[in-house]
């Protein structure tokens, strides 16, 4: 049975991640803000179905994985940093653009939408190493299956991710409107963003710990 701590430690971590600006967060808004509200849902059942793909690997023994080939989580870290570097660039260089300014492109139809969420959200450094690392550390071996425990943590994970994220949707054309009003905040919130990936591609590169094997 998951202990309380357990769902309390995993809630507060998933809130951390999912408020610290990442490719989930940069490809909602974008939606949001070009094609609307809907647009931006649809973009979201593809995040979510890219969480329920994580869980369920996470319950298949995942960190394990990774644990016994060193190797590969290593690949894994620094392709996300520099993914997250990536990102940070196009926020910092001369002429970039805010997340909440994207730059006009032709709307996409919901199956590219689902697509694309559901790719995001696969592809996130950020949520591959929650699975991996920091996941498995709230498993207790001695308090039932671990396959069990990893797929409730992975609930409380998404329920508290996807809370957050309608938010964003729902508010992001609003916000942008707002932001679009005011330049100087804009330009601070565009270094915000990338001062922040920056920070945490660098503590990623930084950490030197292994996955656990639960």
């Amino acid at each position: 049975m998951v202990g309380t701590g357990a769902v309390v430690g995993v809630a507060l971590v998933a809130l951390g991640l999912v408020l610290t600006p990442g490719p989930n967060m940069v490809y909602l808004v974008s939606r949001s803000v070009l094609q609307g509200r809907r647009a931006g849902m649809v973009s979201l059942a593809g995040v979510a179905a890219g969480f329920c793909v994580y869980v369920v690997a996470a319950a298949a023994g995942l960190a394990a994985v990774f644990a016994a080939v060193p190797a590969a989580y290593t690949v894994l870290r620094v392709a996300g940093a520099g993914y997250l570097l990536w990102l940070a660039w196009k926020a910092l260089r001369p002429g970039g653009v805010s997340v909440f300014d994207p730059a006009p492109l032709p709307p996409d139809p919901p199956r590219r939408l689902f697509a694309m969420g559901l790719l995001t959200n696969l592809l996130n450094p950020k949520i591959a190493v929650l699975y991996v690392s920091l996941l498995p550390q709230f498993v207790d071996p001695e308090a039932g299956a671990v396959w069990a425990q990893s797929l409730v943590l992975g609930a409380v994970q998404v329920s508290v991710a996807l809370s957050v994220d309608v938010l964003i949707v729902l508010s992001a054309a609003t916000l942008a409107a707002a932001l679009r009003a005011r330049p100087g905040w804009l330009r601070a919130q565009r270094y915000l963003m990338g001062g922040v990936l920056t920070a945490l591609a660098a503590r990623m590169l930084a950490d030197r710990t292994r996955p656990a094997a639960a």
